[in-house]
């Protein structure tokens, strides 16, 4: 029999047709505890800022805004990433609406449905399982709705606390990337975690 040169071929699951994100805005997610992920506005320049300041942040962060001037630059190319689904920036909020933490899928690659995850926590929002609850809260949405396949995120092998929040995020650890990012105090290893459709919620 003739093949049908005029079908399409069938979209593999966990592959993202391009248009699917930016056919609607970046959407609110809650997460537990009451937390909401919502896209940065130009009212949170400075305590954006004010994070990177941060010497825990600064550590694991070479790449850092220099004015708030900057961080609204920031803002915009994330609106930008968005429109050109190549990533997904996020505040993170308490039930005040006041920003706690960042959480941002990059890298997007709508062909084989993978993106990475990337978070920080402020300070005085430590210990309470917000990177936790918004990592989950992420995943969810990308995994489930918004049809991606996998979602990968790495850190220092000596980040303990970043580990944590991957583990309880659900994100299985799958190795490690030797001297594979730069931090402060020089080159580190990474461990690579890891979280696919096929895993379900996590425990």
């Amino acid at each position: 029999m003739t093949a049908n040169l005029s079908t399409p071929p069938a979209i593999p699951a966990g592959t993202l047709p391009a248009g699917t994100l930016a056919a609607a805005p970046q959407p609110r997610l809650p997460a537990p505890g009451g937390l909401l992920l919502r896209p940065w506005a130009a009212a949170d320049a400075t305590v954006f800022l004010a994070a990177y300041r941060d010497p825990e942040i600064g550590h694991w962060h070479t790449r850092q805004p220099a004015s708030a001037d900057q961080v609204r630059e920031w803002f915009d190319r994330y609106g930008a990433d968005w429109a050109r689904e190549k990533g997904a920036h996020w505040a993170v909020t308490g039930g005040g609406g006041e920003v706690l933490g960042r959480i941002a899928l990059r890298g997007i690659d709508l062909d084989d449905g993978v993106a990475v995850c990337a978070y920080w926590v402020l300070q005085a929002a430590r210990g309470a399982g917000v990177a936790s609850r918004a990592l989950t809260a992420v995943s969810a949405w990308a995994l489930g709705g918004a049809g991606f396949h996998r979602l990968e995120l790495d850190h220092s092998t000596r980040n303990r606390a970043s580990c944590r929040v991957a583990a309880k995020a659900g994100f299985l650890l799958e190795g490690v990337k030797r001297s594979a990012a730069v931090h402060s105090d020089g080159r580190h290893d990474m461990h690579l975690h890891a979280r696919v459709r096929d895993d379900g919620p996590p425990a």
